[in-house]
Formats: structure tokens, C-alpha cells, sequence
């Protein structure tokens, strides 16, 4: 062996070099925080492996509540529909589980896997609604998103319901939420190719429309007037109407147009949908 290799032998790998930098045994969190930030400033850790240790950590102290989707904005299934009631709502959600309801949301009976609807269509006679349906899980909107994961793991399960400390149900919450406070925004094949332009059209007038799309793009694309002094995105405008980092689901209507968040995750907005408004009706001369 020659003396390079020796050399070679004699560095310490990457595990033994982040081993020996936590060795100081941080008092706190925020101490750990700044050592593994140390760690990427020399180089010993990726901005990506930075970022989803930062994640793991959060998850450890975020609660549901933190992340869960609201009552208001849940997309429900009613058990007395018929599915070419609810059909429509599928198609135009694209989520792949729902909530079943009896007379209001607090009566959840259990989750619809939207693929089930395939048996609806290979034989309508013997589809069964109730019949199709999977267990709701109910978790605490108190339960810790890590141990909520462990059980989505050993569950496999996908989603569960949440429910407030007087068993009413307060919303919603979905391993891919639970993930993306890890990894970031988890894409799917809905969600809009790296190659793909920012602004899609897509039925009824309504357009799909990247948040991080310049605003003076969008202004040539819909003719609107908005101001990129302040900001530079769509994305930027949205959260400045709303004052606050919408969830998925709400809407705000600017110069005509409405603004609905398609996607975003706790960090920011994703994908929105954008509609132009009908001006109301002006009201007869003589009323």
C-alpha cells in the first residue's frame, strides 16, 4: 500500500466527522440547530440533507393541528349521493381519498378510495357506497406528527380524520402532509412538469397558475394591471391579500379574478387556480 493510500485510509469519514462535531452535546434544540448548520457551512452536509434534518426535528414538536386541512376546507362525500352526484367533485379535486359523511361532517363513516369508483363503472347494479367503504382513523389535534407518521406506517394508512378535544371533527390530515414538513412539496402527476408552462388552461375558463409565475407575465396572459414593485410573483400577491400564508382551498378576489390555492405546504404556495368573475348584473333604472 502506498503512502497516498495510507493517507487516504487515515480520513475520517463523513459519519465520523459529523459524529465528532456532535460529540459537544448541544444543550438545545437551537444549539443542535447551529451545529448542523456549522456542518453545512464546511461542507459536511448537502443543502437538501440540511433541510429534511431541520424537517425531522420540526415534526418531532409540530402537532396535527399545525398542518391538518380544516373542517371548512374538507372535500366530502355524502353516503345518501349517488355517485354521479359526487363524480364531478372527484374529477375536479383529483384526490385519491375522501371522508364519507352521514348528516354533517362531524358524522364521518368512513373513507372512499376514489379507484373503488372503477367497480361502479365495471358493474353499477351491484355497486355499494357503504360497502366500498375503508375504517375512518380519528386522531387528537393534539397527537405529534411524528408518532401520527409511525402510525400511518404501521396502519398503512393514508389519512385520518382529526377531531377536537369535544370529538367534533375539526379537519383532516394525510401522510403526504405529514411528509412534506420533511422533504418539502411532494409533486404528483397532477401537479405541474418542470417543463411545462406556468399558466395552463383547463375547462370551464379556469386556469391553472404556478405561484412563482412573474407577475408581468400574468398580467400579459389575463390583461390585468397589478404591480410588481413589491412583488415579483403571483404568489406574492396572494399572500399580501390574504395577509397570511393561505391553506389549500381558500380563495381572494383580485381586479376581477379569483384566486383559489391549489396546493402549498406550511413554507408557501405551490399551484393556484384563477377564474375571471362575471360583473354582477347592473340594477334596473327604477329600483
Amino acid at each position: 500500500m502506498s503512502v497516498d493510500d495510507d493517507k487516504e485510509a487515515d480520513k475520517p469519514t463523513l459519519m465520523e466527522r459529523l459524529t465528532a462535531m456532535l460529540l459537544r452535546e448541544p444543550d438545545d434544540r437551537e444549539e443542535l440547530l447551529d451545529v448542523l448548520r456549522g456542518a453545512f457551512e464546511r461542507h459536511l452536509l448537502d443543502a437538501d440533507a440540511l433541510s429534511m434534518i431541520e424537517g425531522v426535528l420540526a415534526v418531532s414538536e409540530a402537532t396535527v393541528r399545525d398542518i391538518m386541512i380544516p373542517r371548512s376546507q374538507m372535500d366530502c362525500v355524502s353516503v345518501d349521493d349517488e355517485v354521479a352526484d359526487f363524480i364531478p367533485l372527484v374529477i375536479e379535486t383529483r384526490h385519491s381519498r375522501f371522508p364519507v359523511i352521514g348528516e354533517s361532517k362531524d358524522d364521518v363513516i368512513g373513507i372512499l378510495l376514489a379507484k373503488e369508483l372503477l367497480n361502479h363503472y365495471a358493474n353499477p347494479e351491484a355497486f355499494d357506497l357503504r360497502e366500498t367503504l375503508r375504517p375512518a382513523v380519528f386522531v387528537p389535534e393534539s397527537k405529534r406528527l411524528n408518532v401520527l407518521l409511525r402510525e400511518f406506517r404501521a396502519n398503512r394508512n393514508h389519512i385520518a380524520i382529526v377531531v377536537d378535544e369535544y370529538g367534533g371533527v375539526s379537519g383532516l390530515v394525510t401522510i403526504e402532509d405529514v411528509l412534506e414538513q420533511i422533504v418539502g412539496d411532494i409533486e404528483d402527476e397532477y401537479d405541474f412538469d418542470e417543463s411545462e408552462d406556468n399558466i395552463i388552461p383547463e375547462a370551464n375558463g379556469r386556469h391553472r397558475v404556478k405561484a412563482q409565475t412573474e407577475i408581468a407575465d400574468f398580467n400579459e396572459h389575463f390583461g390585468t394591471t397589478f404591480a410588481d414593485d413589491e412583488f415579483d410573483t403571483v404568489g406574492g400577491l396572494v399572500l399580501r391579500a390574504f395577509g397570511r400564508l393561505p391553506k389549500r382551498g381558500e380563495a381572494t378576489t383580485m381586479e376581477g379574478l379569483r384566486f383559489r390555492v391549489l396546493r402549498a405546504d406550511s413554507r408557501r404556495l405551490h399551484t393556484l387556480q384563477v377564474e375571471r368573475i362575471a360583473p354582477a348584473a347592473p340594477a334596473d333604472a327604477g329600483d
